[in-house]
């Protein structure tokens, strides 16, 4: 399966990465600005957590990003360049 980084677990983010590692069997690896909220999920659905975008998208195969607002989005993109 793919490896897939999802950066945001807001309330959309959330299910939608544990659907992606429990019901594709994909390797996921999240990032959220809340490491608490990333560690409850790893926690959950046996993933991994990243303490970056950058670190996220670092064996990066598929990534998917839903942060709250448009400046939030930037940001982690900015942050995620190689």
């Amino acid at each position: 399966m793919a490896k897939v980084a999802f950066i945001g677990l807001g309330v959309m983010g959330y299910p939608m990465a544990g659907h992606l590692k429990t019901r594709g069997g994909h390797e996921v690896t999240v990032y959220n600005r809340t490491a608490a909220k990333a560690e409850k999920w790893v926690a959950q659905f046996g993933g991994k957590s990243a303490p970056t975008p950058k670190a996220a998208a670092a064996a990066l195969g598929v990534g998917a990003d839903l942060p709250p607002n448009c400046a939030t989005h930037f940001s982690a993109f900015a942050a995620v360049r190689l």
